[in-house]
């Protein structure tokens, strides 16, 4: 199937009276520049200066932060810079005009980026397995390049409060360590600041806000009808725990921000050895206690 521009399907309050419909996106709207604002704030994502460069990728996630970014730049008490970037990696059937006409209509500056990652990530993965992680290396790599030779000093992702959560459980799930997608972080190589401006936001209030937005989605087919078959169960699992007990992910997601070492069981993060330690006793030998060797008592009968 090739790609178009996707419609979100019209929210209910849209087709009711008006005047409700406009003070609920008008509140809705307020909620996300709250929780954007603060996680900027909480996070220092965004100092004087700042040259942040938005991946703008056509999906709801991606719109929704360029549009509330936009938002809270006029009136935010910093100055910077918002650059919308896109990445082009030449699917067949890209609608290529969709995103210039948007953002030439909204007056945003803007770079799309060409590169055909499609034909390398179609040649070099097998037919039926998952694409989803070759793409996103790749696309990376291009973003981070552009954002080098062009003085970025940010890159804003549009990765939202689900998107941090069901990482986490990816991670501890399938690779045994509690380790997650942070707010911000520095990449690998050290030369680029990520930052993710939704962090605190619900997917369902992105979906509510860019139906009301009637923003042009653009769907990736890139990998067809193609799921990431772990992210999708977490993703399931995590839609039956808020059916079952509404505010969950909700009460997980600020877990995330509240860690305590001491109560965990990792001794590079908390000292216990020097806990309860008893000045002048010997320290715990772990070669002696896994041979069970005996401690030596003076008596020569001791078995």
């Amino acid at each position: 199937m090739n790609a178009a521009v996707l419609p979100l399907p019209e929210p209910p309050s849209r087709r009711a009276d008006p005047r409700i419909a406009q003070r609920e996106q008008g509140k809705l709207a307020k909620r996300l520049r709250r929780q954007v604002g603060q996680a900027i704030a909480d996070f220092g994502m965004i100092e004087a200066g700042d040259k942040v460069m938005v991946c703008l990728s056509g999906g709801k996630d991606s719109y929704t932060m360029l549009d509330i970014l936009l938002q809270l730049q006029r009136k935010a008490p910093v100055p910077f810079e918002l650059v919308a970037v896109n990445l082009d990696q030449k699917q067949p059937g890209f609608p290529e005009h969709v995103l210039p006409d948007y953002l030439r209509a909204l007056g945003v500056p803007f770079h799309i980026i060409e590169q055909d990652t499609y034909s390398v990530v179609s040649r070099v993965i097998p037919e039926g397995k998952t694409m989803c992680s070759l793409c996103s290396r790749l696309r990376r790599g291009a973003l981070y390049a552009y954002a080098a030779e062009h003085g970025f000093t940010k890159i804003a992702l549009g990765h939202h409060r689900d998107d941090l959560v069901a990482t986490f459980f990816l991670n501890l799930f399938h690779h045994a360590k509690l380790s997650g997608m942070p707010p911000k972080l520095l990449s690998d190589d050290g030369r680029h600041v990520v930052i993710r401006p939704l962090a605190y936001v619900r997917e369902s209030d992105i979906l509510e806000y860019a139906a009301a937005k009637a923003f042009p989605i653009i769907p990736c087919n890139l990998c067809g009808s193609q799921e990431n078959l772990q992210r999708k169960q977490v993703g399931l699992m995590m839609q039956q725990w808020e059916r079952e007990s509404p505010g969950r992910i909700e009460t997980i997601a600020r877990a995330l921000g509240d860690i305590r070492p001491s109560q965990l069981s990792d001794p590079k993060l908390f000292d216990f050895l020097a806990l309860g330690h008893r000045e002048g006793a010997a320290r715990a030998d772990a070669h002696a206690w896994l041979a069970g060797e005996p401690h030596a008592t003076g008596d020569d009968d001791t078995p």
